[in-house]
């Protein structure tokens, strides 16, 4: 059935190195919106941890987009809305992800929170309440694995878990779509276990900022 998946043959990876963090001198409100920085290094493509004056986009990782002297996109996010993204306050830093290591073995991958939060409320007039849309819940993804503590990904992960540092995290899709995020890893320290099932580890994410979804032809 045409725009239905399954999740089979999806990889999700966890950065585990980085390159060093590139200043950016502005920011455009524009979409997508574009940074400069002298010299950046960066190739259309590649994947950036990001820190800005923008709260909005502080703490988000995305794709890097069209490429010219001096200036880079970022690719999938949009920055026109002024008084969301106020002209001028956006300057910060991006940080490339040099090295991805899969997280292999996955049995399960679950997501919560990201729910709509709303005020209630009514006036005297009234005789039904009425809400207004507030904030968003945080939002937590939740990987269990099968136990192999000689998998690359296991050091990286308690690596994270140890130095409280958010990691850059990639979901690789069927069809070629990907989810990029950004967030604390933490891993539990000892397997659970029950008879006849996996020995199995869980290893928790807490975002820092929105996922950025990109299509396979992005």
């Amino acid at each position: 059935m045409a725009g239905i998946q399954m999740p089979n043959g999806a990889t999700f990876e966890i950065a585990s190195a980085y390159g060093a963090a590139i200043p950016f001198t502005a920011l455009t409100n524009a979409n997508p919106a574009v940074a400069t920085a002298a010299a950046h290094g960066l190739a259309e493509g590649d994947i950036i941890a990001l820190s800005s004056g923008w709260t909005r986009l502080d703490g988000r990782a995305v794709q890097v987009g069209e490429i010219a002297s001096g200036t880079f996109a970022l690719d999938g996010v949009n920055t026109t809305n002024i008084q969301q993204y106020p002209a001028g306050s956006g300057v910060g830093s991006a940080r490339e992800v040099t090295t991805f290591t899969e997280i292999s073995k996955i049995t399960e991958l679950g997501s919560s929170g990201g729910d709509q939060q709303f005020l209630t409320f009514g006036f005297l007039a009234d005789d039904d309440d009425r809400q207004m849309p507030t904030t968003k819940n945080p939002i937590t993804l939740t990987i269990t694995v099968a136990d192999d503590p000689s998998q690359p990904y296991v050091d990286v992960c308690e690596e994270a878990d140890d130095d409280k540092q958010a990691r850059v995290l990639r979901l690789n899709l069927p069809g070629g779509s990907r989810i990029i995020y950004n967030g604390y890893v933490s891993i539990t320290s000892t397997p659970t276990m029950s008879r006849n099932n996996l020995m199995t580890r869980v290893i928790s994410i807490a975002l820092t900022g929105r996922p950025t979804r990109y299509s396979a032809s992005a």
